[in-house]
């Protein structure tokens, strides 16, 4: 028998899940058979399909965590359970660190980091009730690994969502799973607002291992491995798609020759 991914018995709530890469993890998700609920301050404005069906839209601020609870209680009562919940809502506007006021900066956070742990929590409280339990996954960066300049906030929430999945991986073992996905450049519909143009898109692609930047499809497929059963026994990890990573910038600006695997120095 061959492996697949057959998510058509599964309840998932997908947070921002009608833009961008939300839209592209709902879509891969229905094509998996799931039941896909999608949350967003405001609907899409064209619908998010795949194989002939479409998400359940409810909206819903997930900053603030009385609405969470509201949201998934509202879940329930549709659909009698809730098996897996993605935090993807995120982003963060360019900003210098020192520029930017102390709202700017809580609203990053909030939205970030502790919408993703208001989700996680009201999740589990009806996961830990469910006799097969439930997995969550939390969509991380890698602005939280690296130097993130103009989104310095964006990179330490980033960088606290890996950190919290690893303690809620611990605290809510075994009935609820627990991962993050540490995600590169995405190609979206609003790239080239950060790029500048289809050109800056494509050179940003060229400095990735992969030649390319990841289509919100790419980030799909790992969060519907990480749901499946194929991964039942990952929780606590981070799984990075990035295309093989941002190379340092010090390569670029050093002179080193590379020939049959030895490095030499290049003469001036």
């Amino acid at each position: 028998m061959a492996l697949e991914i057959d998510l058509s018995d599964r309840v998932v709530l997908v947070t921002g899940g009608v833009r961008g890469v939300g839209a592209g993890i709902s879509r891969v998700l229905l094509t998996a058979g799931a039941t896909v609920v999608a949350c967003a301050r405001r609907p899409a404005e064209t619908p998010v399909e795949a194989d002939g069906r479409a998400i359940d839209f409810l909206p819903c601020d997930v900053r603030d965590a009385e609405a969470v609870r509201e949201m998934i209680a509202e879940i329930v009562r549709r659909y009698g359970r809730l098996d897996a919940a993605v935090n993807n809502a995120g982003g963060a506007p360019y900003a210098l660190a020192a520029d930017a006021s102390p709202k700017f900066h809580t609203k990053i956070i909030e939205l970030n980091l502790l919408a993703a742990l208001h989700v996680a929590q009201a999740a589990q409280a009806v996961m830990n009730e469910q006799e097969t339990g439930g997995s969550i996954v939390n969509i991380s960066s890698l602005s939280g690994h690296r130097p993130s300049p103009g989104t310095a906030a964006y990179g330490a929430a980033k960088a606290g969502v890996d950190a919290l999945t690893v303690s809620l991986a611990a605290e809510w073992a075994p009935r609820v799973r627990i991962n993050s996905l540490v995600v590169g450049a995405v190609e979206t519909e609003l790239a080239e607002l950060h790029y500048g143009d289809a050109d800056g898109v494509a050179a940003v692609g060229q400095t990735i291992p992969m030649g390319r930047m990841a289509r919100p499809d790419d980030v799909g497929n790992g969060v519907a491995f990480l749901l499946s059963p194929l991964a039942g026994y990952i929780s606590g990890a981070t799984l990075q798609i990035h295309g093989g990573g941002e190379p340092p910038a010090f390569l670029s600006a050093a002179n080193a020759t590379h020939s049959t695997g030895t490095a030499k120095t290049a003469q001036p």
